[in-house]
């Protein structure tokens, strides 16, 4: 799952076994194609922090909130700083999120008979929970502009 401002995209789907971390870079080219923007900022699991993901993080000067290995550079406060927040993004915005699609779109208890319709009702829970939050940041703006 990739998120966005908020708005849950789905990156990959499978029902084999596969250790996520790998999927760090077609993360990121999937967001950078859909959005035309350069990603910089990336909050992750721990489990997406391998040497290879770093690596491709500092070679594209994306900041990370992994956690930093070896000696402090001379900017670690503020590095520190910045993984705290993006971890405390991530965890609030794409883990609550999981949770209010679990828990108000019936993900949790999918019981689909076939393949197919089990991606159905994946992909119905995560966009109708992605239109929710768009209204919701519609009539926000909207209050702004008539204030």
């Amino acid at each position: 799952m990739i998120q966005v401002d908020g708005i849950n995209f789905i990156e990959h789907l499978s029902f084999s076994a596969f250790h996520e971390g790998i999927r760090l870079p077609q993360c990121v080219e999937k967001q950078q194609k859909l959005f035309r923007r350069k990603v910089s900022l990336l909050a992750a699991d721990s489990i997406y922090a391998t040497n290879a993901n770093r690596k491709y993080c500092s070679n594209r000067e994306i900041i990370t909130g992994f956690v930093r290995k070896g000696r402090a550079g001379k900017d670690e406060e503020q590095l520190k700083l910045m993984r705290s927040i993006l971890s405390k993004e991530r965890s609030t915005r794409l883990e609550g999120s999981f949770g209010t699609e679990r828990q108000h779109y019936n993900l949790q208890k999918v019981k689909a008979r076939t393949k197919a319709t089990e991606i159905l009702w994946i992909f119905f829970g995560v966009h109708t929970a992605n239109a929710v939050r768009m209204i919701d940041k519609m009539q926000r703006v909207e209050i702004r502009n008539t204030a």
